[in-house]
């Protein structure tokens, strides 16, 4: 059986469990992107997650790029940038 972990909600909703080879792939994904770009819009980073890894993703990329993103926000690992529009995301200092 593979290994499962319970995403966290920065609103303090319920998670969800999804395999962790899927949300390690997603979480290195975000976080590199950030380090590179050092902040992104949320929808330029899912529109290049889906160009990047639906080739080789054995899942949905836009729900598991949602999902990972929240709980990475849960874990004070990103940050949404206040008053930009459409939002931005950038690594936590």
């Amino acid at each position: 059986m593979e290994e499962k972990i319970m995403t966290l909600h920065p609103a303090g909703k319920q998670g969800v469990h999804i395999l962790k080879r899927r949300y390690d792939v997603i979480k290195d994904y975000i976080v590199k992107l950030l380090e590179h770009e050092k902040e992104i819009s949320y929808q330029e980073m899912s529109d290049r997650a889906i160009e990047d890894l639906t080739p080789t993703f054995d899942g949905k990329v836009v729900w598991y790029i949602v999902t990972v993103k929240l709980d990475l926000e849960a874990r004070n690992i990103i940050e949404r940038i206040p008053k930009t529009s459409p939002h931005k995301i950038r690594l936590v200092k």
